[in-house]
């Protein structure tokens, strides 16, 4: 009985330590290197503007460099509509948390930029009318302009 008891309590707590979000990993990371976070709510499969905003500024090389350069750390919290593209169950239940913290309104694409403490320092509504180039820049003048 111990044993069983030993096992389930090693399951639950292997789980709990697994269960460490992004967003936290995020703040150290952040923390650590002086970064930014930028944390992106979409529907990666159903919302068009969401699908453009991947597309014509995530998936380019001047956001890779706001990540190689340590500008930003970037989170996407997807919510996936067709089966085919579903999430693990602990990713649906830590996007659903973010979204509760960040995007109660439930707004696509909606995206904030957050301090390494999760403070919101500026967010985008909808598709953001630059493009990815002025976009980086933007966010690379906030960071300049933090307090170190």
């Amino acid at each position: 009985m111990k044993t069983i008891l030993s096992a389930i309590l090693m399951v639950v707590f292997s789980i709990g330590i697994q269960a460490q979000s992004r967003l936290e990993n995020a703040k150290k990371q952040a923390a650590e290197n002086k970064e930014l976070i930028l944390l992106n709510f979409s529907g990666s499969d159903w919302c068009i503007p969401c699908i453009k905003l991947h597309k014509n500024i995530i998936e380019t090389e001047d956001f890779k460099k706001l990540e190689t350069e340590n500008v930003i750390v970037y989170i996407n919290a997807d919510f996936p509509r067709n089966k085919k593209n579903q999430l693990s169950p602990d990713l649906k239940k830590e996007n659903a948390s973010l979204a509760d913290q960040y995007n109660p309104k439930g707004l696509f694409p909606y995206t904030l930029l957050l301090s390494p403490e999760g403070k919101i320092l500026k967010s985008w509504e909808g598709l953001p009318s630059e493009n990815a180039l002025a976009f980086g820049n933007e966010i690379r003048d906030i960071k300049d302009h933090q307090k170190p």
